[in-house]
């Protein structure tokens, strides 16, 4: 009987720690950009928005309050955390006129014409400069209350970004904690988190997992590539199967909140990514691996798939970053992070099919659809068969004979006419995906007389310049949603007062 009771007991804890985590997760998941400004030839802030804009992200994050960014995003609907940096701290900590005055000066200016959803207080202080550690919580308090004061509170929310470092031990993640020198300054912040049903912001990157594990975790695990079973990581404790670090990094985080009884405070990747560049001492920091991270990043955040321990929660993410810093100092991959260059050229071309035109937009607009390496001539026939048939592409020039018919294999005959159908839809979204055998590239695959499709697009007429107001409704879909604090409030109160009794209860009935 007493091992009934246990059994229920474990399982009421377990719920309750996901309920409540469901309770307060009221927002759609989504993918946004950190704009880091050391770049050598920086867009004007109006280019920079139109851009934007042009690739359909709706969230960015920014490591100061940049005015003039602020007033470009106006009217935009693009949603934007600023933020208070380090060096600021001292004075926003110490003194709530200058905090009321920084929320009049570079929020209430701006809003709500300009969407501000978030204030990051600071950048991994805790692990940089643990002397600013007492000035941290005071700041985020001092901040928060003038947001009250001018009835924001509500919309905009104060947190503070913390390193992966102040995790320890995080695999198994049920076997995590927080560092124990940080619990008196981390625990408060919590608390503050929890009270104003603020996320916990952390800078996550599998990447620095991955190349200090010295192969103990598989790269593929890493970049969020299909793995088998015998490859997933498998945490002894709760019997979760993790096939991919960054969840199980979020899900480390969740279990040390919930060793200080903290259970309602969602996590809120704030950095993500993966460098392109760097020297022979950072061999996986390549084009492709970043291009494989940060397109699987995307489409595990789109899929609402949640982590092991709260399949329900997705957290949402930023990608650092948008542009390369190329003024960065050394090593060579701090400035090999961004998804474009400076002058807005992708850095590559992620793939991400299927999920409307976020970030799949070349700016010069020479995209081609190809044939992704890795598939059976027999699923890539099937493909080119649809294509060919069904799909109505144009493949007389892989005919014998013609000009595109060499090199005679299904995988050069398949690119063609995905390509061929990707330019008769226009680029639509999911025209390029041919049940996930097809991928996005900006590099002409036309070979000596084989002129491609997407080519001859190129070369016929001249280009395009993209509307912003005929851009599909993508991001739209993808935007902030929050649920109402009252019917939180009450769900937490509910719940609160059914799993406070409910033991007293068993103990009755057992």
């Amino acid at each position: 009987m007493a091992n009934s009771y246990n059994t229920i007991i474990l399982l009421i804890s377990f719920l309750s720690f996901s309920f409540l985590s469901i309770s307060i997760s009221g927002e759609a998941p989504f993918v946004g950009v950190n704009i880091g400004t050391d770049v050598e030839n920086m867009p004007s802030t109006s280019h920079i928005v139109s851009f934007l804009q042009l690739q359909q992200i709706t969230h960015v994050r920014l490591y100061d309050a940049n005015p003039d960014i602020l007033k470009s995003l106006s009217g935009t609907k693009i949603r934007v955390i600023i933020s208070v940096p380090n060096n600021q701290l001292l004075a926003i900590g110490s003194s709530n006129t200058t905090a009321a005055s920084w929320i009049q000066r570079n929020v209430v200016a701006y809003y709500p014409q300009t969407l501000i959803t978030g204030i990051s207080v600071g950048d991994e202080v805790l692990t940089t400069v643990g002397s600013s550690a007492p000035l941290l919580l005071p700041a985020m308090e001092s901040l928060y209350n003038a947001l009250v004061s001018s009835n924001l509170d509500q919309l905009i929310k104060v947190s503070t970004p913390h390193a992966a470092s102040i995790i320890l031990d995080p695999f198994p993640p049920s076997q995590a904690f927080f560092n124990q020198t940080l619990v008196d300054v981390l625990l408060p912040i919590l608390q503050f988190l929890s009270n104003t049903e603020s996320p916990l912001m952390m800078n996550l990157y599998p990447y620095y997992v991955f190349m200090q594990s010295k192969g103990v975790v598989p790269l593929d695990n890493a970049l969020f590539k299909p793995v088998t079973p015998n490859k997933e990581m498998v945490d002894p404790n709760t019997l979760l199967h993790y096939t991919n670090v960054l969840d199980a990094m979020i899900d480390s985080a969740y279990f040390s909140m919930k060793n200080l009884n903290v259970t309602d405070v969602v996590v809120l990747v704030t950095e993500t990514g993966w460098p392109s560049m760097a020297d022979s001492k950072e061999p996986y920091a390549t084009k492709d691996n970043a291009d494989t991270y940060n397109s699987n990043l995307i489409k595990h955040v789109f899929d609402h798939s949640g982590t092991p321990l709260h399949p329900e929660a997705t957290s949402s993410v930023f990608i650092y970053e948008l542009f390369n810093e190329d003024l960065r100092s050394p090593p060579v991959s701090e400035a090999n992070w961004g998804l474009f260059y400076g002058n807005t050229t992708a850095v590559y071309l992620l793939h991400v099919s299927g999920i409307g035109t976020f970030l799949a937009n070349d700016t010069t607009n020479q995209t081609y659809c190809i044939a992704m390496d890795g598939f059976d001539s027999k699923t890539l026939q099937a493909a080119l068969d649809w294509a060919c048939g069904p799909g109505r592409a144009n493949c007389s020039d892989i005919q014998p004979g013609e000009s595109c018919y060499k090199p005679n294999n299904v995988k050069n005959h398949a690119s063609y006419a995905f390509d061929s159908y990707y330019q008769k839809e226009g680029k639509s979204p999911g025209s390029c995906d041919f049940k996930g055998v097809a991928m996005i590239t900006t590099t002409d695959p036309s070979h000596g007389s084989c002129e491609f499709p997407g080519s001859k697009n190129i070369s016929n007429k001249t280009k395009e310049v993209v509307n912003s107001t005929q851009l599909s409704n993508a991001g739209e879909k993808l935007r902030f949603r929050t649920m109402n604090s009252i019917k939180i409030k009450t769900i937490n109160n509910i719940l609160h007062i059914f799993l406070t009794c409910l033991p007293a209860l068993l103990l009755v009935l057992l």
